[in-house]
């Protein structure tokens, strides 16, 4: 990729991250990240597919509920809504360029500000689109998947596609139509829902059954809509249990894949799955991603993590190298993503003041996942992690164990054979030993 600026360099201070190796203690350069180094016959690139997640990146300011923005960065400084959103971009593609990001990923409101305008919003859009089009063709960057952000606006108070209210569901339709036209003139490879307010604060004025046949819909008709215009790539829904509503519809893994099924959406739909969301779930990341992988659903990841301390969606980088490597194992147990890659949607803390904080946040991301791969990977080829799984099943291999996964045997069979063997052996699951083993590798 080529070092791409606009009117001004952003980054003038700093040059293209590079790998250096693990003996590296320089903070500016990867330790672990190698993009062609080939593991389990992939490259790193390939592997992970790593995407700036632009909303937080360079829209993010610091603020939280409990206190407004921190974060005072040069490019937010204009105040034309087209000239503001092209500093934007400037220092976004700078920034991903000397990153060697290949993807990004958007809101529709992260590349430009939107009005109340639904004309004002589509024109300001595309002019917007064809900057970004020619800053990809220019740096070899792509868009790795877009959305539309259905939930900050005062309308989506109740919902967008579930909202009470058909005015209100329209203009989600029109903002949809907008951000999967744009997803398709910048050659998108995927497209993400994400429920936002879709969902409920008390039953009692809410009918749960029909909000869930309009969301329903609503992805049939954005789905039929962009497959006509030519988009063919892969749908994601992203689950999140709460926050903001106190439940949403698409809670969980699990629950999406119900959904899913019930409304025969899964021959478009995958998966996008984020750690904190899973933790807000009351699940592992690891669980999350073995439902999606065991229903061959696993198509993306939002690479963040929470804190065990906060109750709330903290998107923070990933650090936890234990919690990587189990997700990488199981990532490279199911032939890896299906469609997606890993965007950070994470953000830097409220007091990582410095434009420079953008890079160590995201060059430690990347590192992380590059070590969890190399670890994940030794431990499938060199260890017995997978022998002592298989033992443990082995009874279901042969004899009565297998007639039984074929369907050939009645409960009076269950009944004779535990008559006839007697009390079963207590077999370990040794679950200790391998959570030393992962530890070892690492």
């Amino acid at each position: 990729m080529d070092i791409l600026v606009g009117n001004q360099t952003y980054f003038k201070e700093i040059g293209q991250i590079k790998y250096e190796g693990p003996d590296s203690d320089n903070p500016l350069a990867f330790r672990w990240y190698d993009a062609s180094r080939v593991v389990a016959g992939k490259t790193m690139a390939e592997h992970f597919k790593f995407a700036c997640a632009y909303w937080h990146s360079f829209n993010g300011n610091g603020s939280d509920p409990f206190g407004g923005p921190t974060l005072f960065f040069p490019w937010d400084k204009k105040n034309g809504i087209i000239d503001r959103a092209k500093d934007k971009m400037d220092a976004a593609f700078e920034f991903m360029t000397k990153m060697q990001l290949p993807y990004y990923c958007f809101h529709d409101v992260d590349l430009v500000d939107f009005t109340d305008n639904v004309l004002e919003n589509e024109d300001n859009l595309a002019e917007i689109v064809a900057y970004a089009k020619e800053k990809q063709r220019l740096s070899g960057i792509k868009l790795l998947w877009g959305t539309a952000n259905l939930f900050s606006h005062h309308r989506y108070m109740n919902g967008a596609s579930t909202n009470p209210d058909f005015h209100v569901l329209a203009h989600g339709g029109a903002q949809v139509k907008a951000a999967l036209d744009a997803t398709i003139a910048l050659g998108g490879e995927n497209y993400v829902f994400w429920g936002g307010r879709e969902g409920y604060m008390s039953l009692l004025n809410t009918n749960m059954k029909r909000e869930q046949e309009h969301l329903a819909r609503f992805l049939h008709l954005s789905k039929d809509y962009a497959r006509k215009n030519g988009f063919t790539g892969t749908f994601f829904i992203e689950p999140k249990p709460c926050e903001p509503t106190k439940h949403q519809y698409d809670f969980d893994a699990a629950t999406v894949i119900g959904f899913l099924q019930k409304y025969d959406l899964l021959g478009d739909f995958k998966l996008n799955l984020e750690v904190n969301h899973a933790t807000l779930a009351g699940h592992t990341f690891q669980h999350e991603l073995q439902v999606a992988a065991d229903a061959g659903l696993l198509g993306s990841i939002d690479a963040n993590r929470g804190d065990s301390q906060n109750g709330w969606d903290t998107d923070q980088f990933p650090t936890d190298l234990n919690e990587l490597t189990e997700s990488l194992l199981i990532i490279l147990e199911a032939g890896g993503l299906q469609g997606g890659g890993v965007n950070f949607d994470a953000k830097i803390r409220r007091n990582s003041t410095d434009p420079t904080d953008l890079f160590y946040a995201h060059i430690g991301g990347m590192d992380n996942f590059a070590r969890a791969l190399v670890i994940a990977d030794n431990i499938l080829q060199k260890s017995d992690y997978k022998k002592i799984r298989a033992e443990r099943y082995a009874s279901f291999d042969t004899g009565a164990g297998a007639e039984y996964e074929k369907g050939n045997l009645t409960l009076e069979n269950l009944r004779d054979f535990a008559v006839e063997h007697g009390e079963p052996a207590r077999i370990s699951g040794r679950q200790e030993y391998l959570e030393n083993l992962i530890n070892r590798y690492i």
